[in-house]
């Protein structure tokens, strides 16, 4: 696969991310970068963006990129395993069986809170048993604005995933260095690009809490065009003095 990106891609994909990677220190000399690879457009555009940033960035890292089978029965990954050959790497499988835990076991008629639990825990061990330090994540600016409003409609706080976390149990520092690019340009590059797409064959797919906060994003952003924008912005110039801060137990 002969990598190439157009002026418009450069612009909107490549140069975010390699200012975001710059930012926030996320990868650096001699660093091993794990890619969370799922078969959605999202983790297959940071492994394509990442792979033509290695010949970019002022610095040597590798990427290995790993991918967990889930147990679910007839899925084909043979287009991911493809895709990943011809951007020039080995994919890396960890066979599990989170579908049967989650579904037959647990029986959860919520499933994805447990699911994501059981998939992060051993996706940090496998990355880590590939003495990968860090572990790259394909979350986007509208993954960012749709987790602050679930923190808030369902947690009753305010907060969103940070750009870098260090996580000292498995000693694996967790990146985020797609925080900047929009759900809509990926889906765009996606189609520009072929790139296969393995279709998630969890039963609960499209059917969950963060499936509303996406529609909800996208009833808003009609609204309010500068959502996203606004929402950055206001991300990565926290002021604490703004928020109630409770530092007194009240007594009755």
């Amino acid at each position: 696969m002969i990598l190439t990106l157009s002026n418009s891609e450069r612009k909107r994909l490549l140069t975010p991310i390699k200012k975001t990677i710059l930012q926030y220190n996320m990868i650096e000399e001699g660093d091993r970068v794990a890619i969370g690879l799922s078969g959605g457009k999202d983790s297959s555009t940071l492994l394509y963006i990442l792979t033509i940033l290695k010949e970019h960035l002022p610095f040597h890292f590798d990427l290995i990129p790993i991918s967990l089978s889930l147990g679910f029965e007839d899925l084909d990954i043979l287009p991911l395993k493809k895709f990943v050959k011809e951007l020039g790497h080995e994919l890396y499988i960890k066979e599990t069986n989170i579908s049967q835990i989650v579904f037959d076991y647990k029986k959860e008629k919520n499933p994805c809170s447990l699911c994501a639990n059981l998939r992060r825990g051993t996706l940090f061990e496998y990355a880590a048993s590939l003495n990968c330090n860090k572990l790259a994540y394909g979350h986007h600016l509208d993954d960012g604005i749709e987790t602050f409003f679930m923190n808030l409609f369902y947690g009753g706080k305010l907060g969103v995933f940070k750009p870098i976390t260090y996580l000292d149990r498995s000693n694996i520092t967790l990146i985020r260095p797609m925080l900047a690019i929009e759900e809509k340009t990926i889906i765009n590059f996606v189609k520009a690009k072929d790139i296969p797409i393995i279709h998630n064959p969890c039963p609960a797919d499209k059917h969950t809490k963060r499936e509303e906060m996406k529609d909800l994003v996208k009833e808003l952003s009609t609204k309010y065009p500068d959502l996203r924008q606004k929402f950055m912005n206001g991300a990565m110039n926290v002021q604490e003095e703004d928020f109630w801060k409770n530092n007194q137990k009240t007594r009755f």
